[in-house]
């Protein structure tokens, strides 16, 4: 009875790895077709111009608020940590480089993960469930070229959009508490963020809000496409949607931080 119970608990690993390998083959695939077929023609221009609507503008007022608030609580944090120090003059150039460099493409993309993840998520697989995926197989049009592809280039054009507007209103909000809340001489301010502000860092950080942007289309078109069938299916993978792309993100964020700012 011992060894019948190990052996089972050995299948049951087996098990899990190869279907662990299974799915992990399966997104590497839908990686590579998603890749090529926001390549290649054709391409739905109106179905393109509605999702980066969606997407995008619509996703404004998310981002908006979130990096205006960040930059005024980096403000005063930072504020409050290098009074100890006597160094106040740098929180200027603090609140400028985490905005830019971090804090704007990160926010930026948990946000909108939040927000469209879930959104791609719950619309594929409603129609996945409706079959309506597979009456656009019927009728001779490829879902990776009508559904998939214009989601993945919307995301990754709006997404830099998104992050180069929430810089400029971070910035802003640590600009006012600065200003009117710690008193520092506006002139003074902008000349610090000015100074110590380069193109590189906002390039940067718009490089990794593409690499966000499409990450977090290619989660969510997958787990809508793939999804079970039925209600629950539907909100797995929605669930499932936005924390894979929360994490990758995450991991990312690490690896474009290591490849950009590492000597």
């Amino acid at each position: 009875m011992r060894l019948l119970a190990k052996m089972n608990f050995i299948t049951q690993i087996g098990r899990h790895f190869l279907d662990t390998l299974e799915k992990l083959g399966t997104l590497i695939i839908f990686f590579i077709k998603t890749i090529v077929h926001c390549c290649r023609p054709p391409y739905f221009h109106q179905v393109i111009l509605k999702q980066i609507i969606d997407i995008g503008f619509y996703s404004l007022p998310v981002v908006g608020l979130t990096t205006l608030f960040s930059g005024m609580v980096l403000a005063l944090q930072s504020y409050n940590g290098f009074a100890r120090f006597s160094s106040e003059s740098a929180v200027a150039t603090v609140v400028a480089l985490s905005i830019t460099r971090e804090l704007g493409p990160v926010l930026a993309g948990l946000m909108v993960t939040g927000r469209v993840g879930s959104s791609i998520a719950a619309e594929l697989g409603s129609m996945k469930v409706t079959d309506q995926i597979d009456a656009l197989k019927i009728l001779a049009t490829d879902p990776f070229d009508y559904l998939i592809a214009p989601r993945v280039i919307a995301c990754t054009v709006c997404l830099p959009v998104l992050v180069l507007t929430g810089d400029i209103i971070g910035i802003l909000g640590g600009f006012m508490v600065g200003v009117y809340k710690l008193g520092f001489n506006s002139s003074t301010y902008l000349n610090q963020t000015v100074s110590y502000l380069e193109i590189s860092d906002i390039v940067s950080g718009l490089i990794k809000a593409s690499v966000f942007g499409f990450l977090l289309g290619v989660m969510g078109c997958y787990h809508g496409y793939n999804c079970s069938r039925g209600a629950q299916g539907v909100g797995l993978a929605t669930t499932n949607a936005v924390v894979s792309g929360c994490i990758l993100i995450l991991i990312f964020n690490y690896l474009l931080t290591e490849l950009f700012f590492t000597s």
